[in-house]
This record gives C-alpha cells, sequence and structure tokens, in this order.
C-alpha cells in the first residue's frame, strides 16, 4: 500500500475515533427522545473549550478532561429541564425540536465567542514527537485519542448490554409507552441518556483539541459528518453509529487527495491527447472534505434510507 495512502487512512481513523465518540450520543437522543439535537456539536465544542480553560490554569489534561465532562453534562441536563422536558410535555413536533435546536446551537457558539472570544487555542502540554510505525508518522496523540475512544465505546457496550440501566434504555428506545406500562422509570433513563451523551461528546471534544486546535466553530464542522454516521450506520443504533463514523472520518480524509490524483492524470491524459487549452489541472481544497460526508448521506439515504444497519439499539 501506498505510505501517503495509508498515512491518510491512519488520519482517518484518528478523525473517525472522534465523531464515533460524539455520534453514539446523538444516535442515542433521538433514539430515545426523538431528538434530532443539532446543538450536540457545539456541545462538543463546549467540552473543548472547558477543558483547554481548565488545563491552562494548570490542571492537568485528564483531570480537566474530566471536569470538563461534568461541565458539559451539566449544561446538557440544564437544556433538558428549560427545554426538552417541556417541548415533550406539549408534544412538540420533531420540525419544533429541530428549530429550537439549531437555536440552542446558535446560543451556545454565540456564548463561546463571548466568554472565550474567537481566536484559535490549544491545550498546555508538551511537543511529542511523531512514531515511526513502518514508515508511517504516526502523532502520539492520534494513538492517544484512538485507545481512549475504545476504551470509551467498551465502557458504553457494556452498560447496553450487562446493567439494568442499558436494558431499560433498549426497552424506550424500542417502545416509549410499552416501557413506560411495563414499569420502567422513564424519566431515569432519560437522565442516563443525557449523561452518556454529555460524557461521550465532551470527551469527543476534549479529544479533539489534542489533534487539531480549539476553536468556536469546530462543532459546528463536525456536525455533518456525526449526522452522516447516524444515518449511515442505522438511526438509533449506537454500534452503527461507530461503525459509520470511521467510515466517514477514513473517506474524508483519503477523498480530496485521491480525487486530486484522478484530477491530474486526467489533466496530463488531456494533454499527451494534443488538449492544449487544458492548462492547469483542477486542485481541490481540503474544505471540501465536508461535501464528502454530505454525499455519502444523501447516497445511503437514496439507496437504503434506514442505513446499513438495524435502526435500533
Amino acid at each position: 500500500m501506498d505510505i501517503q495512502f495509508a498515512q491518510l487512512i491512519v488520519n482517518g481513523i484518528a478523525v473517525g475515533s472522534i465523531i464515533a465518540l460524539a455520534a453514539v450520543g446523538l444516535t442515542l437522543t433521538y433514539g430515545i427522545l426523538r431528538l434530532s439535537n443539532f446543538a450536540h456539536g457545539d456541545f462538543l465544542t463546549l467540552g473543548a473549550y472547558l477543558t483547554w480553560q481548565i488545563n491552562t490554569i494548570g490542571v492537568n489534561i485528564w483531570l480537566s478532561m474530566l471536569l470538563a465532562t461534568a461541565g458539559t453534562v451539566a449544561a446538557m441536563l440544564l437544556s433538558e429541564k428549560l427545554l426538552w422536558s417541556r417541548m415533550r410535555s406539549i408534544r412538540a413536533t420533531s420540525t419544533t425540536l429541530i428549530i429550537i435546536s439549531i437555536g440552542l446551537a446558535l446560543f451556545l457558539r454565540n456564548g463561546i465567542i463571548f466568554i472565550w472570544g474567537g481566536k484559535n487555542q490549544n491545550y498546555d502540554l508538551p511537543v511529542t514527537p511523531a512514531l515511526n510505525i513502518s514508515g508511517l508518522k504516526v502523532p502520539q496523540n492520534q494513538l492517544l485519542v484512538f485507545f481512549l475512544a475504545v476504551l470509551a465505546i467498551l465502557a458504553v457496550h457494556y452498560l447496553l448490554q450487562n446493567t439494568k440501566i442499558g436494558k431499560a434504555m433498549r426497552a424506550v428506545a424500542d417502545d416509549l409507552d410499552l416501557a413506560r406500562v411495563s414499569g420502567i422509570n422513564v424519566d431515569r433513563v432519560i437522565l442516563w441518556t443525557w449523561l452518556i451523551a454529555g460524557t461521550l461528546t465532551s470527551l469527543g471534544g476534549s479529544m479533539y483539541g489534542l489533534i487539531t486546535a480549539v476553536r468556536p466553530n469546530m462543532g459546528w464542522f463536525l456536525i455533518l459528518p456525526l449526522f452522516a454516521s447516524v444515518i449511515l450506520g442505522g438511526i438509533g443504533n449506537p454500534y452503527g453509529a461507530i461503525a459509520g463514523a470511521f467510515i466517514i472520518g477514513i473517506a474524508q480524509e483519503v477523498s480530496i487527495p485521491t480525487l486530486n490524483q484522478v484530477l491530474s492524470f486526467v489533466h496530463q491524459l488531456a494533454l499527451d491527447f494534443g488538449i492544449t487549452h487544458a492548462n492547469q489541472p483542477v486542485v481541490l481544497g481540503l474544505d471540501y472534505k465536508q461535501g464528502v460526508a454530505l454525499l455519502i448521506m444523501i447516497l445511503v439515504l437514496l439507496i437504503r434510507p434506514k442505513g446499513i444497519f438495524k435502526g435500533t439499539m
């Protein structure tokens, strides 16, 4: 395998790990609460900024992540108390919920800019050299992000499959009214849903800050890959969201350089055939990576609207 292509896959796995964490939280809130939360990416940003703020006052990065997680979960629970519980009580439509979540996203983003400003920020961490693994340059932070993501995903798997609250969450996701009639404490399930979603989302934001700068719009730029991952994996299916996240992450990193190589080849071929007006090859910038997630999402909706996997927990 070409070393450059392999390098792109490694980068994609690191990005996919972060998307996977946040996508699990997003798919849980939809599967259990029937809420398409467009503010999810901005809660991810909040987790990153809280981590940065706590870390830069001299607190260890790991403790900073834990404290940031507590702050992000508290913010999510506050939104549940002030917004979502009231919307459920009046049986608000899905359109209303989407509009409110977009408003909440704008509120969070502008609040972050108001408090911390619009500049890019970096954690107070020493620069670590990249590891050379079979010719691949792998930053230590990328490896760390991957292993932390795997541990978090395994913990979620254990909770969903082997604990009483996990089984209750799966029952509520299948049929809320039947679960309520069966004696399941739905309010407790909702609380745990926000706890898990907030924890994973905050950790995703904190770890994203390890491999890139912390900036106010970081979560907004991830919201499309997040929804694409959830749709690709099957809405409401956390395992599908994980698989979808890695597919989206790798596809985003690999797509643009590969397309540029194809366009360069086509340009050279045109010159060889005497097409003289083909002076400069078209070069796509990295900003087009977001379009890859959108394209994959559209194709999945057209070909298999329910996603690759069954859309349940």
